[in-house]
């Protein structure tokens, strides 16, 4: 009995199988593997039924379908685009930006291409930005430009499904005119400064120049201890000093009407 029990229980076991294959092969189930950074988007006929996190799933794909969805950080990069500051100049600037797909559903079935949305988005917002300002407070404040393109997209981001990480002015171009214009301009603020430093440096020494005449003044003897250091540091035979006249006198011995020339040696002597 029970060698036939078992020869029955394989039969059914085999015969299940033969069933399964047939049903796998007339009505085949599918295996779907969502990664780790992806998240699939489940339909049933058609209609959006949910989303589903990392893993494999077995799904009836008759009447069931998934799109996979990769949320790993983006980066999008704008060439150099033609803009008009409010003053007239024309510039050309680039823009990187930095996304990521926060609501798969929004992005993907709200919005037919949310990358394309979110590249218009910010060349609009660009084009807001430098034509309401100045070239000279353009080129002084880039961080600024920075914030408001954060503030004038992050929104719009937010509605295709997006979360807007980063955004940032790459580079600032300008005619060739306008080039040269701020390499003159660059040119003469160097130049000032330069002079500036010199008239400095020459006030500086003429000060110190004074201080020490003033001292020499007051002690006249500070003159006669410079004339020996000069000496001193001097590697030559022949030392010139330039004195004042008020000294010349100290240096001449007057001679007396009665004075008498000290006496010669004689031969003997």
């Amino acid at each position: 009995m029970l060698v036939q029990f078992l020869w029955v229980l394989i039969l059914v076991l085999v015969v299940l199988l033969l069933l399964v294959g047939l049903l796998y092969k007339i009505v085949p189930f599918k295996r779907v593997t969502i990664f780790e950074y992806q998240r699939g988007l489940k339909y049933s006929k058609g209609r959006f039924s949910g989303a589903l996190l990392p893993g494999q799933y077995w799904l009836f794909p008759a009447f069931t379908s998934v799109v996979p969805v990769d949320v790993r950080p983006e980066f999008i990069s704008i060439p150099g685009q033609d803009v008009l500051s409010s003053d007239g100049v024309t510039l050309k600037a680039s823009i990187a930006a930095e996304f990521e797909v926060i609501d798969p559903n929004v992005a993907i079935n709200k919005t037919a291409n949310y990358r394309s949305a979110l590249y218009l988005t910010i060349q609009m917002a660009l084009r807001e930005i430098v034509g309401k300002e100045k070239i000279d407070d353009l080129m002084q404040s880039r961080s600024a430009i920075r914030a408001k393109l954060m503030e004038l997209t992050s929104a719009k981001a937010s509605d295709y499904g997006l979360k807007l990480k980063l955004v940032d002015v790459k580079d600032i171009m300008f005619p060739g005119e306008m080039k040269k214009a701020f390499a003159q301009v660059v040119k003469a603020q160097k130049e000032g400064q330069a002079a500036l430093e010199r008239a400095r440096g020459e006030t500086a020494a003429l000060r110190s120049l004074a201080n020490a005449a003033r001292m020499m003044d007051d002690n006249p003897n500070l003159l006669q201890l410079r004339a020996l250091q000069s000496l001193a540091d001097s590697s030559g035979n022949t030392l010139v000093l330039g004195l004042p006249n008020s000294l010349v006198p100290m240096l001449k011995r007057k001679e007396s009407p009665g004075a008498t020339k000290p006496k010669e040696p004689s031969e003997e002597e």
